[in-house]
């Protein structure tokens, strides 16, 4: 995969040795079972479910299935500006995983329950409440979840594939880059994530077309979405964590290594 054009540089850290001790080499295979599990039996439902009313996509307007990507980049763009100022005052009390999941599976049924138009309304909810649980992986991995060039990173997450696509698996060109700091690289990278985000976005539809029907199948998806991103964060942020330690090239051809013994997806 070619390197983004929004990225200037590699860390110019000076290299460590090439070898990995063994300790260093299960943590990365631990990295990448994550990446395995990130579909579990849960994503594996919402999957059988969005594939049974897949076809029902074909039925929105036509409107609507023209402009996913940019509801994708606007929602992108919301979450990128509105989750770092969510994280101040009672949002610090809302911070964990669990919380993330509850206020995400809420958000999916009350967006589902009207349907289409409240399902397509409720996007930006649960893209900020993806980003914001995403944002809570980088800080246990020593990040500082409020600073420009996190969010920039929680965004590449949201590049990851998605559930039910062959990609899946973070972007490992990201990781021990530095991002420009500016508002057209915000910009770059958004436009770079929101087609593979609103492939997911179109799956979450797809299980929420159906009034009242789709409360549920909305509160589903939102918990399985949440599910995923996060595992895929503590993957990213896992091994940026990991090449801060170590070599990165080592790192991350240990890390594909894993992944290609285990015939995982990657990237």
């Amino acid at each position: 995969m070619s390197e983004p054009d929004i990225i200037v540089e590699k860390n110019d850290k000076p290299e460590a040795s090439r070898a990995l001790s063994a300790e260093a080499r299960e943590q990365i295979a631990e990295i990448a079972r994550r990446q395995r599990k990130a579909k579990g039996v849960l994503m594996q439902a919402v999957n059988f479910v969005g594939g049974q009313v897949e076809d029902g996509l074909k039925l929105l307007p036509q409107k609507v299935r023209l402009q996913l990507n940019e509801v994708a980049r606007k929602a992108l763009r919301q979450s990128y500006d509105v989750a770092a100022k969510s994280r101040d005052g009672m949002g610090q009390r809302i911070a964990s995983d669990r919380a993330h999941k509850v206020m995400g599976t809420v958000s999916g049924a009350v967006g589902g329950f009207g349907g289409l138009p409240t399902a397509i309304a409720e996007l930006p909810v649960a893209t900020t409440l993806i980003f914001r649980a995403v944002q809570s992986v980088a800080a246990e991995y020593g990040e500082d979840p409020l600073s420009e060039e996190t969010r920039l990173e929680c965004l590449a997450v949201f590049g990851a594939g998605g559930p039910g696509s062959d990609d899946d698996g973070v972007d490992t060109s990201f990781v021990g880059a530095r991002l420009s700091l500016s508002g057209v690289a915000v910009n770059k990278l958004i436009s770079k994530v929101a087609p593979k985000f609103a492939a997911v976005l179109s799956q979450k539809l797809a299980t929420q077309t159906v009034p009242v029907l789709g409360a549920a199948a909305g509160a589903g998806t939102n918990y399985a979405f949440l599910d995923y991103y996060v595992s895929i964060a503590h993957v990213h942020f896992g091994l940026r964590q990991m090449v801060r330690n170590h070599d990165e090239k080592a790192v991350i051809d240990e890390f594909h290594r894993v992944l290609a013994a285990a015939d995982l997806p990657q990237t």
